[in-house]
């Protein structure tokens, strides 16, 4: 083809594309633009034309350069070597010495639970280690409920609630707590643990603000990892710094979009055993704006004239806190959590918790024995009474008499934690893992003695570097469990042989870092 016919066919090509350009919507407008602006000014329309040149290509180029080689080419040998060479990180990390000195020595009871209990080794000790509180776990009264119970019902529900593994049970449990507590609405999970943990992502979500104190349980901080909310903490036990933090939740938020705002806290504290101050909680809720998600896992049928729990002894009305988680699984004896409330906030749970959800309905069994315990704690407010006395009676041998250790717990809970003196823990120097291997051995020469006791676990809590809580680690306690099913001299004699087990322990030379002398 001659330069002629070139031109010719190039001619022909741009009448063309101008004649299909001129039908597209607006390109007349574009056109008179072009045509004035370069008879006006040339070199504008050039650098134009660079400008979209230039963003064209932009558009079209790779994230990435395409040129260079920016690896190195290893040979067939060298990539065998190193897939030889490559260990994977293991799923579960090694166990500690102390770890494997704990599950060897692991006690296994034979037969029920209770003040007296038998090992798997025959012997026959005094049971300090559960929370069978108030000996229910032996009360023929629940017992012949649940039998009863069994023969009606079976094992299981086989299905989740609110679908198909509802029973009539699992309704008349709900209602007795509810009206046990003095709330509108009940709702029954199957998990005790989950139910804090399935309460809190089903009101909170990304972009809430959640204030919490730093000694809440594990249960709770999964519930918070889990909310994905924006998490704020205070010092624990210190109302002034939780009103310091919610005053500076409200100015932040004064002039961006209003979000839904809560306090997370538990009313006896598992980690330490203090109580927490409900009035003043509520005093600070209402004045600047916040809900209440209230954990009385350790207060409930503990607290309280009858066992009603924090509200009750604090003398608050149940319908100031916005909700109120407990459990079944611990002085009720029986199995499961409880999430109590408004109506609306029940109801919206039975479809968005999702360990409510997602899990088989708690057994009718347990559902009858948590109803029978309930009627049990309000027929024998007594038995409350014991257990408080046994508790003053324990913590005498223990807290005043004991050169190194002391109670934190409040006086009314029968979950005494039990730690080192800050005096002993700086003179000697101990460190976290110090602190936990002598207190295992203290349990250890307990039960050696006849008296079984455990030992806090913080170390979930410790590991747990998810949430951002200023540091906040969990101090080595011993616990020790008071129930009423002893008698004040068993008692007595119980929190003898445990306070000479933490002498004998802690006088030990191999135990002395600075070789001091035992008092």
């Amino acid at each position: 083809m001659d330069l002629p016919e070139l031109q010719s066919q190039l001619t022909e090509w741009l009448n063309e594309a101008a004649t299909a350009f001129q039908k597209v919507p607006g390109s007349a407008v574009l056109i008179r633009y072009v045509r004035s602006s370069y008879q006006n000014d040339p070199v504008r329309s050039a650098i134009e034309l660079v400008l979209v040149i230039f963003f064209i290509r932009y558009l079209l180029a790779p994230s990435y350069s395409t040129s260079k080689q920016n690896f190195i080419k290893l040979t067939e040998d060298e990539i065998d070597e190193l897939v030889d060479e490559w260990v994977p990180e293991p799923l579960v990390a090694p166990q500690t010495a102390l770890e494997e000195a704990e599950m060897e020595r692991l006690p296994v009871l034979v037969g029920p639970t209770g003040p007296k209990s038998k090992l798997a080794n025959g012997r026959t000790v005094t049971n300090l280690a559960s929370y069978n509180f108030y000996n229910l776990n032996a009360n023929e009264q629940i017992k012949e409920k649940a039998i009863q119970t069994l023969r009606a019902y079976g094992v299981g529900p086989c299905g989740p609630p609110q679908f198909y593994g509802t029973q009539d049970v699992h309704m008349k449990t709900e209602a007795d707590i509810a009206s046990f507590v003095g709330t509108e609405g009940c709702i029954v999970y199957a998990h005790a643990f989950s139910t804090i943990s399935s309460v809190i992502p089903a009101f909170c979500k990304r972009g809430d603000i959640i204030v919490a104190d730093r000694a809440v349980n594990y249960s709770i901080r999964r519930g918070l990892e889990i909310s994905r909310s924006n998490i704020k903490w205070y010092n624990h036990g210190d109302l002034d710094d939780l009103e310091r933090v919610m005053r500076k939740v409200v100015q932040e938020q004064a002039r961006k979009k209003l979000t839904r705002r809560f306090i997370v806290t538990e009313a006896l504290f598992e980690t330490i055993g203090d109580c927490n101050d409900l009035p003043r909680l509520i005093e600070l809720k209402e004045k600047y704006k916040f809900r209440i998600i209230l954990d009385e896992t350790w207060s409930f049928g503990v607290l309280g004239r009858t066992g009603r729990g924090l509200t009750e002894a604090q003398n608050v009305d149940p319908s100031q806190v916005d909700m109120i988680v407990g459990s079944l699984a611990g002085p009720l004896c029986a199995g499961g959590g409880f999430c109590v409330g408004r109506k609306d906030v029940v109801e919206h749970q039975r479809l968005t918790g999702a360990a409510y959800t997602f899990s088989a309905a708690l057994p009718a069994m347990l559902a009858m024995a948590a109803s029978e315990s309930l009627n049990v704690l309000q027929s024998n407010p007594e038995i409350i009474l014991q257990c408080r006395e046994n508790i003053r009676l324990m913590k005498a041998q223990l807290d005043p008499r004991s050169d190194w250790v002391m109670c934190t717990s409040a006086p009314e809970n029968p979950v005494m934690i039990i730690v080192l003196k800050p005096d002993v823990v700086k003179a000697r120097r101990l460190a976290v893992e110090d602190q936990e291997r002598l207190l295992q051995e203290c349990a250890d020469e307990s039960l050696a003695n006849g008296v079984m006791i455990t030992r806090l676990k913080g170390t979930p809590i410790s590991a747990n570097t998810a949430l951002k809580d200023g540091n906040w680690t969990v101090q080595p306690a011993l616990k020790v469990c008071v129930t009423s099913g002893l008698s004040k001299k068993d008692i007595e004699k119980a929190g003898v042989t445990i306070r000479h087990a933490i002498t004998k322990v802690m006088t030990r030379k191999t135990n002395n870092k600075l070789g001091l002398p035992g008092s």
